[in-house]
């Protein structure tokens, strides 16, 4: 039987930097993963150029049942650790939108810099790994792989959420934290599509393509403003996908279609200056010419000139272009999500080390634990960070 120091369960970003950061601190650390090569979900990430941080990485950009548990590892390992670990590896980057940090070249540089760490660090990978079972005695963990046993005195669950199960996703992490007593939230997709019903799905189906600047906003007030994408199956885009994190079924969302252009001022001062342009033709001065055309076939938009429209006709107009109300028929699910929410519950966990407070040696990091980030970079700082914070402690 094999004897390391630690096992890290998952090779993607938090389980390759949490290796590369102990094997460094000279633990002998053993790195498993169930797929044919390490950081699938990184190469994918960002169009293949990930989105490997944001400048603008706060608390306040997380979900959880204990938004506290995340400032601690976020405060001692920052975007800025990460940033100069990437210069330090001569990756350009620049930045996109909203502190949006990505690689010039690509993804796998990022693979390529954190598999250069775990070689500093002496990191054994094994790739094609199933864990079988893991068993804990005094001396540590036991662990059943197919083909061999491996044995260690700590054990860190760094396998993921649900989302991308064409990745390798699985529940794998939330059953062994359930396997020693730790309570797991249930979990859902998040910065996903929405779904639409089919009445609204099929006059907004000629829509797809169409991208357009918006504000959006939850029931509970949460509001985002970027762009939202109509697609064949619903609505996406970076506003979407934000606000689907804060989204229950059931529940509208609220888009204001036109945030940079205040609707009752703009159609006034056209009236005057062209009172006999349709009203159709004034709004495609500012909204898609198609996404005008479908909401006057929905007869939102009303098929008149300016100088026919009357008070009462743009009041209502302004305020449906201002805040659309739609009930998404419900998202897109764990395929195409990017992260799932829910996850252990940190309040079992040691904020500064990851480590379960009622199981020694076991430690959960990245995105199996119960901390979500916005979109853009924020859940690969959680990774960097938690993967830190947890190395230290090894």
């Amino acid at each position: 039987m094999e004897q390391f120091d630690v096992i890290i369960i998952g090779a993607g970003a938090a389980g390759l930097f949490c290796a590369a950061q102990a094997g460094q601190r000279g633990r002998r650390v053993l790195l498993l993963d169930n797929g044919k090569k390490p950081g699938r979900k990184i190469l994918m990430s960002g169009g293949g150029r990930c989105n490997f941080t944001n400048l603008y990485t706060e608390p306040a950009a997380y979900l959880s049942h204990n938004p506290h548990f995340c400032k601690s590892a976020l405060a001692r390992y920052t975007q800025w650790d990460f940033i100069d670990l990437v210069n330090r590896h001569g990756i350009a980057w620049h930045e996109k939108t909203l502190g949006q940090l990505f690689c010039d070249d690509s993804a796998q540089q990022i693979v390529d810099l954190l598999l250069a760490e775990c070689d500093k660090g002496n990191v054994s990978l094994r790739l094609r790994s199933e864990v079988l079972s893991v068993e804990r005695d005094d001396g540590g963990y036991t662990l059943q792989l197919n083909g061999s046993t491996v044995q260690a005195e700590k054990l860190v669950i760094a396998s993921g959420g649900l989302s991308m199960p064409g990745l390798g996703a699985s529940p794998f992490g939330y059953k062994i934290a359930e396997q020693f007593g730790l309570s797991v939230f249930p979990t859902r997709a998040a910065l996903v599509p929405f779904t639409l019903h089919k009445p609204l799905l099929e006059q907004l189906q000629t829509l797809s393509g169409v991208a357009l600047e918006t504000t959006i906003d939850a029931q509970d007030g949460t509001r985002f403003k970027e762009a939202m994408l109509f697609t064949h199956r619903g609505l996406s885009g970076p506003a979407v996908l934000q606000i689907s994190s804060y989204w229950l079924p059931g529940e509208f969302v609220t888009i204001d279609l036109s945030p940079a252009t205040p609707l009752d001022a703009f159609l006034t001062a056209q009236r005057e200056a062209h009172p006999n342009l349709s009203l159709k033709n004034s709004l495609a001065k500012i909204l898609p010419k198609r996404l005008v055309e479908v909401l006057q076939a929905l007869k939102v938009v009303p098929d008149i000139t300016l100088k026919q429209l009357n008070s009462k006709q743009q009041t209502e107009l302004v305020q449906t272009l201002h805040a659309w109300r739609i009930q998404p028929n419900g998202t897109e699910g764990y395929r195409t999500a990017e992260v799932t929410l829910g996850g252990v519950d940190t309040t079992q966990l040691s904020s500064k080390t990851m480590e379960a407070r009622a199981v020694p040696g076991l430690y959960f990091i990245g995105e199996v634990a119960d901390v979500t980030g916005w979109l853009g970079g924020y859940n690969f700082q959680w990774a960097w960070s938690s993967a830190w914070a947890c190395a230290q402690a090894l």
